[in-house]
């Protein structure tokens, strides 16, 4: 992702730089990729050969030193209680943050309140009316508004319409301050290189953190509610928008913007004829990002007072009674893959402006005339004589697979048996062996990684994350959490590689596969804890499961298209050469395709963490556990240090995975901001 010049004259060609030479070999010999990790371990080595023996005499032990554990349960303690004591009286609560607050809990509930004036008639008939026009009107559009409007139905016929108008009205609320907030930092962002090389660092650090990290803060400052689930989804989805907008800016072709600047317009005219249509594809994918996460940090919120489904959800989680959980999932799952596919749709409109304004007045029109027709014959809500009740048939199934195949099925054995095989073989001994190591072990082995996929800058940011974690004085629980990455990481890329592969090399497997990644990759994080409940119960083993089942549509999405932009020549060179398929994989696709299986790895890391944190809430435990153990026990301490050991964790995975690409792009962004200043 290189950013766009928008220099109106060229600079001098630069002249040719000389031909690196590699130390200890012939000139104009490029170093090895061995060479060059060699030559950033051997430093690293010397270092570590001096830093292990202070640090064996000074700290002996394995566990993390004691003295280097800052205890922040009593400062934490007494800023929580100070907050909790001075919400109501204080003037910065009264005077700005609790008008932020009255402010969403008004928006929020008129959202609402409309949506159930509207009845169900009104919405269901906007929804369809919505999907169709984004989609282009007329035929088009006739199959989007189909599943827009049976979704919306189903909604009502599994009897969540009143939660399902719930979180829609949060995230309606949600989605456009997060659009706003977004939108406004990526045109600065976009406009500005200073203000670009300042935003860029904090929003990859936001958009690799779980979102349980962002519960705890806003819930110290606003409490229990819909203003604290509210500002912690703008928190969470107006990253995406940000990054998007200052892309789609700093793309802008050159060539457009010096024919725009050679016909005299002003900054104002080239940004709204020039720079913002230029960008309109990168625009609605991150207003499709936004809606997204929105909708899946909406459902999580629930933790901390949102209401609507993720409610539902969450209650019969923590029962685990899976029917009702599944009751109140599948709408979620329906919301979720009408937003996405209407967003989608959104970018594919090209009628002139006027069609399209009428368009929107007859669709707009239409859903008022149904709106009032359903409120002239009583039918706001939906009937009751029209639900259908899952739950019970659902736990009846529950119930039979416990009994038949939880344990005791012949040779394979059930699926609790499964659990406890993967607990037992896999999650004890990794857990065991990372707490067994020596805390200078597990640091030296961090930067070691770090080092050898990424820069000196790179391991110093893990080592430090790393280091925090230890500072905070939840060095177990965070290996704990660790232990349970890896394991899933791990299946995650063996089935992801294996299954990308295939896609790769047949367009059949890749068009049976489309379909299902499509509908994974929009699922919120909340919905994959209910099946692999009803599968393998509560513990470590279901919350692994459920990272995989997240993390595998974008592993597969990633290696397959790695594989499939590999440069036809070099297959076509191997081929000339007698190589077989299996050949040309292994030493032609994969090489190649090396930053994608990369970046693959990166992407696979950041969504198991995301759902492993979660997996808390069925039993994972660790620093999961401990967040929900604050939330719900009002521990403020334990629950921001768990939180912000969260935080760590993720920077730390994030660095020691990140495609060394990213250092390039960084240098490549750098040097072209100075060029633009040149010219």
């Amino acid at each position: 992702m290189t950013a766009a010049t928008g220099a109106t004259t060229a600079p001098p060609a630069p002249p040719a730089p000389p031909k690196p030479v590699e130390r200890g070999g012939p000139p104009g010999v490029l170093p090895s990729p061995r060479g060059r990790a060699l030559g950033k371990l051997l430093p690293f080595a010397v270092f570590a050969a001096v830093l292990v023996p202070l640090a064996l005499i000074r700290w002996p032990g394995t566990d993390w030193p004691a003295a280097l554990t800052v205890d922040l349960s009593a400062p934490l303690g007494r800023a929580g209680d100070w907050i909790i004591d001075n919400r109501d009286s204080h003037p910065l609560f009264l005077h700005f943050l609790g008008h932020i607050s009255n402010a969403v809990v008004l928006a929020v509930r008129g959202v609402y309140l409309l949506l159930l004036a509207a009845g169900w008639a009104g919405v269901t008939a906007a929804a369809g009316l919505i999907a169709w026009r984004v989609a282009g009107g007329r035929v088009a559009g006739m199959r989007l508004a189909l599943t827009a409007v049976v979704s919306f139905a189903a909604c009502g016929v599994l009897g969540m319409w009143v939660p399902t108008m719930q979180t829609l009205a949060l995230m309606v609320v949600a989605v456009t301050a997060s659009v706003v907030l977004g939108a406004l930092l990526g045109l600065a962002a976009g406009l500005s290189d200073r203000l670009y090389r300042a935003l860029r660092p904090v929003l990859d650090t936001m958009q690799v953190l779980p979102a349980f990290a962002y519960l705890l803060p806003v819930v110290l400052v606003f409490g229990i509610g819909v203003p604290a689930a509210v500002l912690a989804t703008v928190v969470y989805a107006a990253p995406p928008m940000a990054r998007l907008t200052a892309l789609g800016l700093r793309e802008a072709d050159r060539g457009v913007m010096e024919a725009v600047s050679s016909l005299g317009a002003t900054g104002r005219q080239r940004l709204l004829t020039a720079r913002l249509p230029l960008a309109r594809e990168r625009l609605l994918l991150g207003l499709n990002q936004t809606i997204m996460m929105a909708l899946s940090m909406a459902v999580i919120a629930s933790v901390i007072g949102a209401g609507g489904l993720g409610d539902r959800v969450y209650q019969a989680l923590a029962s685990v009674d899976v029917g009702a959980a599944l009751a109140a999932g599948l709408p979620i799952v329906l919301l979720a893959v009408v937003l996405d596919r209407t967003t989608t749709a959104a970018g594919s409109g090209t009628r002139p402006g006027a069609r399209r304004g009428l368009g929107w007045a007859v669709a707009a029109l239409a859903t008022v005339l149904v709106a009032i027709a359903g409120r002239l014959t009583d039918r706001l809500d939906w009937p009751e004589t029209w639900t259908v009740n899952i739950a019970e048939p659902v736990n009846r199934a529950v119930d039979w697979m416990t009994a038949h195949l939880y344990s005791g099925v012949p040779v394979i054995g059930g699926t609790a048996d499964w659990a406890g095989r993967f607990t037992t073989w896999v999650l004890d001994p990794l857990r065991g062996g990372l707490q067994a190591l020596p805390w200078w072990a597990v640091l030296l082995l961090v930067a070691a990684l770090a080092l050898l996929i990424g820069t000196w800058r790179t391991a110093s940011t893990a080592v430090l994350a790393l280091a925090a974690i230890g500072v905070l004085g939840v060095w177990k629980p965070s290996l704990d959490t660790l232990s349970q990455v890896l394991a899933a990481v791990a299946v995650t890329l063996v089935i992801g590689f294996a299954a990308g592969i295939a896609a790769a090399r047949s367009s059949r497997v890749e068009a049976l596969l489309r379909p299902v990644l499509d509908v994974f990759q929009t699922l919120p994080q909340f919905v994959y804890l209910i099946p692999v409940v009803a599968l393998f119960g509560v513990g470590r083993a279901p919350a692994v499961a459920a990272a995989v089942v997240y993390a595998l549509p974008a592993v597969v999405r990633i290696t397959t298209q790695g594989l499939r932009q590999v440069d036809p020549a070099a297959l076509e060179s191997a081929r000339s050469l007698g190589a077989s398929g299996v050949q040309q994989l292994r030493q032609v696709q994969l090489p190649l395709a090396r930053p994608a299986l990369r970046l693959a790895l990166n992407q696979g890391v950041v969504l198991v963490l995301a759902v492993v944190i979660i997996g808390g809430l069925v039993g994972g435990g660790a620093l999961g556990y401990d967040v929900v153990f604050g939330l719900a026990q009002g521990d403020v301490a334990t629950g921001l240090v768990a939180g912000a050991a969260i935080v760590c964790l993720g920077l730390m995975l994030d660095r020691v995975t990140q495609p060394t690409e990213r250092g390039a792009e960084r240098r490549t962004e750098r040097r072209t901001a100075r060029t633009r200043k040149a010219a």
